[in-house]
């Protein structure tokens, strides 16, 4: 069953989505998604053509499109009634061949046969019992393929509105667990080493970590918009892990 706090972070994401939110990115995101997200996971995922992926806790189903737009054959999942309409809304549109599922990533339905690889973007740390979901995700990858999630770096949370404040970043607490109430829903921190250790536990071979920075001259280009952009060139706010599936 899934857990009463996963079943209200679900319901938190459900109301605080508007119809305007999911148009407003609906062909690639946000700013750090355009910037920093996307390239970096289409780098680490490679040539996807033919291949059957997931798309774990899909949002929108704006990367499922991309992906399907790159050849692949896609499997959306997401547990917030919103965004999976909007979703099967757009495939209705643009029939690109994706199914998309609502279902909690706890708690999978039957799928299908298995992935060649599973994308799980900027969705564990917002998971209050995160462990069943990664799990779940590596169990439908097929031997030797590729499990690949980002995340918002636990070093570095809140790091804008930190550095607009202070021209710095300042942490005090990393160790600990703990709830970060955002404006829409609310994030968990843990550390670096809670993820990495649970992956190692289900037998996946790490192939890369990835922290990438901000290009300057994007950020140069935004600067006047948002004067604290600098940030994202000196330090990482974005977490990526790339691994093989056990054969």
């Amino acid at each position: 069953m899934t857990s009463r706090a996963n079943e209200t972070a679900i319901t938190q994401w459900n109301t605080s989505t508007t119809r305007e939110a999911l148009e407003t990115t609906a062909e690639d995101g946000d700013f750090a998604k355009r910037h920093l997200v996307n390239p970096t996971l289409l780098r680490l995922l490679g040539n996807v053509r033919g291949q059957r992926l997931l798309d774990a806790g899909c949002g929108n189903g704006y990367f499922s499109r991309i992906l399907a737009g790159r050849g692949a054959q896609v499997v959306g999942v997401e547990p917030t009634d919103l965004m999976c309409s909007f979703a099967r809304e757009r495939e209705v549109e643009l029939k690109q061949g994706i199914t998309y599922v609502q279902a909690d990533l706890t708690r999978l339905p039957d799928l299908g046969a298995p992935f060649d690889a599973v994308v799980c973007s900027m969705v564990l740390m917002a998971i209050p019992d995160w462990k069943p979901a990664m799990r779940a995700c590596v169990e439908t990858v097929r031997p030797g393929g590729l499990f690949v999630f980002a995340l918002v770096h636990p070093a570095f949370e809140q790091l804008l509105s930190t550095w607009q404040e202070h021209s710095a970043y300042q942490v005090q607490r990393y160790l600990e667990e703990y709830e970060i109430v955002g404006p829409a829903a609310s994030d968990f921190h843990r550390p670096l080493s809670a993820y990495l250790n649970e992956l190692a536990s289900l037998g996946c071979r790490l192939r890369e970590v990835v922290e990438p920075g901000l290009d300057p001259a994007v950020a140069a280009a935004a600067h006047s918009a948002t004067p604290a952009i600098d940030s994202y060139v000196h330090l990482p706010n974005f977490l990526f892990v790339s691994a093989e599936v056990p054969a």
